[in-house]
């Protein structure tokens, strides 16, 4: 029974498959931002509905705070994050990058701003000193990602909610069965509608529950064909997403790095500009 729940769970999910590698999100009709750097340029559109981050990163683009800064940490398929004032004039091979705790702002997550690939982003202190997920606009981050089979997402999700469920099962479930094996015998309509509004019970607590973990339909389209970094999601403010310049990205978090994650070669943000 707990293998039909999983089924049921992953049949709630519709996948609408999209094409191509980089898709561009029908929310982002704002401002364009070119970012020339040392190893090409790329630019991204912001979100309109992202306010304060937009015109917190526009603000300190326009004064040039960004320039000269340098891409502090590249990993391959996760993200490339820049900008920190402390890396203007690092050293070579000296750890940098540890952004402003005076830039902080308040985050401004929405579901459907998420990790995809190109998603432009701000990073931020963890939890247990920034337990507001407040947003050091400092630097920025752009993600690379990877490429997630459906199976995957699928585990992901039983993974993150299976001991809210089991307890949920307990309590909706587990009472029930004695009964809904009699009625499965002496009148199956019957047991299917019971089984649903127990299981509809059960999934509502997994929602309801602080830690859970539903792909949206969107995310899975996005995850299953460009890709992206879905532990990500919920804990950083997007606000932002790439239009061009994927293949410099790539470049960017291919680099060879130090055990800090630093570029060995310098990967400079030469400049910000904003049309």
């Amino acid at each position: 029974m707990k293998r039909s729940y999983s089924i049921l769970l992953s049949l709630l999910f519709c996948l609408s498959p999209i094409f191509g590698q980089n898709t561009v999100s029908d929310t982002t009709s704002g401002k364009i931002v070119t970012i020339q750097t040392s190893a090409g340029t790329m630019k991204a559109k912001l979100y309109d509905d992202v306010p304060n981050h937009v015109k917190t990163f526009i603000t300190r683009a326009n004064r040039g705070e960004y320039n000269g800064t340098l891409f502090t940490r590249v990993l391959p398929e996760f993200m490339i994050q820049g900008g920190a004032p402390d890396s203007r004039n690092a050293p070579a091979g000296a750890r940098c990058g540890f952004g402003d705790r005076n830039s902080e702002i308040m985050p401004e997550m929405k579901e459907h701003h998420f990790n995809k690939r190109g998603a432009l982003a701000a990073p931020r202190q963890n939890d247990d000193i920034n337990p507001q997920k407040k947003s050091d606009m400092s630097q920025f981050y752009i993600v690379q990602g990877k490429v997630y089979r459906s199976g995957e997402l699928d585990t992901l999700e039983m993974i993150a909610n299976q001991d809210i469920k089991e307890k949920a099962m307990e309590e909706f479930f587990y009472p029930e069965r004695a009964e809904l094996r009699m009625l499965k015998a002496s009148n199956k309509r019957e047991y299917q509608k019971r089984l649903r509004k127990v299981y509809a019970k059960v999934d509502s607590v997994i929602r309801a529950t602080p830690g859970h973990l539903f792909f949206t339909e969107e995310q899975r389209n996005v995850y299953t064909t460009i890709g992206g970094c879905h532990h990500l999601d919920g804990n950083y403010t997007v606000y932002g997403e790439l239009i061009e310049g994927f293949d410099v990205l790539d470049v960017i978090a291919g680099q060879s790095r130090d055990a800090y994650d630093r570029p060995k070669k310098d990967i400079r943000i030469i400049s910000i500009s904003v049309q």
